[in-house]
């Protein structure tokens, strides 16, 4: 299955210079989070893919004008396919404001997953908006990833960690992708395409602009 990753900026290949053929063989959309809501349901116009997200810190307004024809996954496990996506959106709380958590906040809500993780046995894919801590995030309290998130990883052994909020144009030090012992990570910071199927997540030629960082490369 084909899977197209986006977060955090929206993609001028996608959206400005857009033309219908840029998404076929797409299975599936997943938004990371801090993604215009217009841009969300632009894409459900040209695909038959569903499109799923979970809410970035920014990501408020979709309170007032939420995504049309695209589905929340914010603490549920969505299976699609057989395969199972578990959503947890939001970043580590900075400053008063909707989608941002405290670490045990954040344990708070996995907590009460408890039924749905028992019936589903576990996940194939984690996708959050904030990095895992010390996995591809930052030091600074608003980039700061959560331990839980780990705790997740390290107990169901998903085959994908999916997230956002890093934005590879911070530095080289925030990388595309990562393994952490068996999950692969993907940061889907604009927009990144890898066919799950894959042992690897495997790179694909997606209309990458010249500027674009090279497969596997740390920017």
């Amino acid at each position: 299955m084909r899977i197209l990753v986006i977060a955090d900026e929206e993609s001028s290949y996608l959206w400005d210079h857009f033309e219908k053929s840029k998404l076929e063989g797409i299975d599936l959309i997943i938004s990371c989070g801090d993604l215009h809501p217009h841009y969300l349901s632009f894409l459900t116009t040209f695909t038959s893919a569903p499109v799923i997200y979970v809410h970035g810190n920014h990501d408020t307004k979709y309170d007032q004008v939420p995504p049309e024809g695209c589905t929340c996954i914010d603490d549920q496990i969505f299976v699609y396919n057989g395969i199972r996506i578990l959503g947890l959106g939001g970043s580590m709380r900075y400053r008063p404001g909707d989608y941002q958590y405290t670490e045990q906040e954040m344990r708070k809500r996995i907590k009460k997953l408890w039924f749905q993780l028992l019936y589903r046995r576990g996940f194939d894919i984690l996708v959050t908006h904030a990095p895992a801590y010390q996995l591809n995030d930052g030091r600074d309290l608003p980039h700061q990833g959560f331990k839980a998130f780990i705790d997740l990883i390290e107990k169901y052994n998903p085959r994908y960690f999916l997230h956002g909020h890093v934005h590879m144009s911070y530095g080289r030090s925030h990388k595309r992708y990562d393994k952490y012992r068996n999950t692969q990570v993907i940061n889907a910071y604009e927009r990144f395409v890898f066919d799950y199927e894959d042992d690897e997540p495997s790179p694909l030629k997606f209309g990458k602009d010249p500027a674009d960082p090279k497969p596997g490369s740390n920017v």
